[in-house]
């Protein structure tokens, strides 16, 4: 095959590729597990899932986390 047709068919399956990870995000969607718990599907491949009292905790901190995640940026990797 030469180099051309198999550079063309790289970016053709780039675009493929690209076009199928556009298909597969979910709306994110709030649940209550069978057990009682707060279960927050769409951010990965499994929920999240908290009972209430730890959601809150988390809500709480959430200026912290935004805050840690500023002074982190360099550090953290973006999931894509």
């Amino acid at each position: 095959m030469p180099d051309e047709d198999v550079r063309a068919e790289l970016e053709r399956l780039r675009a493929e590729n690209e076009a199928l990870k556009a298909k597969v995000t979910r709306p994110t969607s709030i649940k209550v597990s069978e057990k009682g718990a707060v279960s927050v599907y769409g951010l990965g491949r499994f929920p999240v899932t908290l009972y209430k009292e730890q959601w809150l905790k988390l809500l709480a901190m959430a200026e912290d986390i935004k805050k840690f995640i500023a002074e982190n940026e360099s550090r953290l990797k973006v999931k894509g």
